[in-house]
């Protein structure tokens, strides 16, 4: 018969391993203010913590903390996202962030919210979704 492959059934709930993980690698690097940009898709959240030159601190998205397919959109898994993200910006000394969003997903406020959570203040909030200025190509003329 062979062996039976067991599947874990997570929910909605992002994994506790992974969590702790993500939270063991934290920047040694003490920073003040930052800038935390957050690219929301359909399919994921990506959440991006910087210093004011743009150098990469902390980094951090659904998938990797446990949340698979469909359920890396969602707000929750965004808010989860945050959440870390705060927590690893209150050991790295952040006070204060300029937060950019980009892209249109659903997880766009939440994931700011997670980060809130943690008592960092927010000196500004810039939306830096790209918009195209002539769209897609045309539909090629029809031949009769």
């Amino acid at each position: 018969m062979g062996k039976k492959k067991v599947v874990r059934q997570q929910g909605q709930r992002a994994d506790k391993s992974l969590v702790a993980r993500q939270l063991a690698r934290v920047s040694k690097k003490k920073v003040a203010s930052g800038i935390l940009n957050i690219h929301s898709t359909y399919n994921n959240t990506i959440v991006t913590l910087s210093d004011l030159s743009g150098n990469t601190i902390i980094s951090s998205s659904a998938g990797a903390l446990g949340f698979n397919g469909a359920k890396k959109a969602t707000p929750y898994a965004a808010n989860k996202v945050g959440e870390v993200i705060g927590e690893k910006a209150a050991q790295v000394g952040v006070k204060e962030l300029s937060v950019v969003v980009r892209g249109v997903g659903s997880g766009r406020e939440s994931a700011i919210r997670g980060v809130l959570s943690h008592g960092i203040s927010v000196v500004k909030i810039v939306d830096q979704t790209p918009v195209p200025f002539n769209g897609p190509r045309p539909k090629k003329a029809r031949r009769i």
